[in-house]
């Protein structure tokens, strides 16, 4: 059944699927939006007493998926002791960067060089240091927040497939985090350079950032961005979000982090706890 699945995706128009999927969410439609929603929460069990608005206060089925939370509703760690989780999901891998690879799943890797699609110089810094990827469900809150402070210094679009990011698909699919279209983002940080990157998957209808906007798909270039000033994030403020599901990688350098002995495959994360250990 998995083969299938992932063939099927092979076969399938991916960016033609995810355009009209983006067309459907973002209508202002009644019936349209208010139908979306309203089986949206049924099927996933949505917990809408978190959310700052009632179902029926969202223009789109886009501003419902990317709704604010109410004040409160993610407490924050200690940052000066602490990594923060970036989001809320379920942990795809996490270790070490090893030989300058990622462990995507049992018996695949890919490269930071593959991922981060940039400056050369980039990749070696994070060799020997931390990664984490973070699964972000459809029933998930989709903001995505500082794991640290810091200031953005550079971001990367890279186009590429929409390939799902789900646990078959990442068991089945060569490099998957590296092939799909993503949103590379380098922070300076206490901690040397920190990269946040999102990934965009099956059905995803955008990715936006809350110092650019919607980040709008171009041609087969990789787009980059450079700040000589660029804003800068507290620990826990957020930074973008996804429209419908997606991952998110975060990339340390080595000797700033340890994770916590909890966090493992499959472990559920919420926005904004301790996840690893500052050193």
């Amino acid at each position: 059944m998995s083969s299938l699945f992932i063939r099927a995706q092979h076969l399938a128009p991916q960016h033609g699927l995810s355009k009209f999927a983006g067309r459907i969410a973002d209508s202002t439609r009644p019936w349209i939006k208010d139908t979306l929603i309203a089986r949206f929460i049924d099927t996933y069990d949505v917990d809408m007493d978190e959310a700052a608005e009632p179902a029926a206060a969202y223009p789109s089925f886009n501003a419902f998926f990317t709704r604010a939370l109410k004040p409160g509703a993610r407490p924050l760690a200690d940052s000066a002791r602490y990594v923060l989780s970036p989001a809320d999901g379920a942990v795809s891998q996490v270790g070490r960067i090893a030989d300058g690879r990622i462990l995507q799943a049992k018996g695949r890797d890919y490269s930071v060089a593959e991922l981060l699609a940039g400056d050369a110089a980039d990749a070696p810094r994070f060799d020997g240091g931390r990664f984490v990827t973070i699964y972000l469900s459809p029933r998930d809150y989709h903001r995505v927040h500082m794991p640290v402070g810091g200031r953005l210094r550079e971001t990367r679009y890279v186009p590429g497939d929409l390939f799902s990011v789900n646990g078959v698909t990442a068991e089945g699919v060569e490099r998957l985090f590296a092939r799909n279209e993503r949103l590379a983002c380098l922070f300076e940080t206490p901690l040397g350079t920190v990269a946040s990157v999102m990934v965009g998957a099956m059905i995803v209808a955008g990715i936006e950032t809350v110092w650019s906007g919607r980040v709008a798909p171009h041609g087969k270039a990789v787009q980059s961005a450079r700040f000589a000033d660029g804003p800068v994030f507290a620990p826990g403020e957020e930074m973008g979000r996804f429209y419908l599901g997606s991952t998110v990688v975060l990339l340390f350098e080595p000797d700033r982090i340890e994770w916590l002995p909890e966090l493992q495959p499959g472990s559920a994360v919420r926005m904004g706890q301790a996840i690893a250990r500052l050193l």
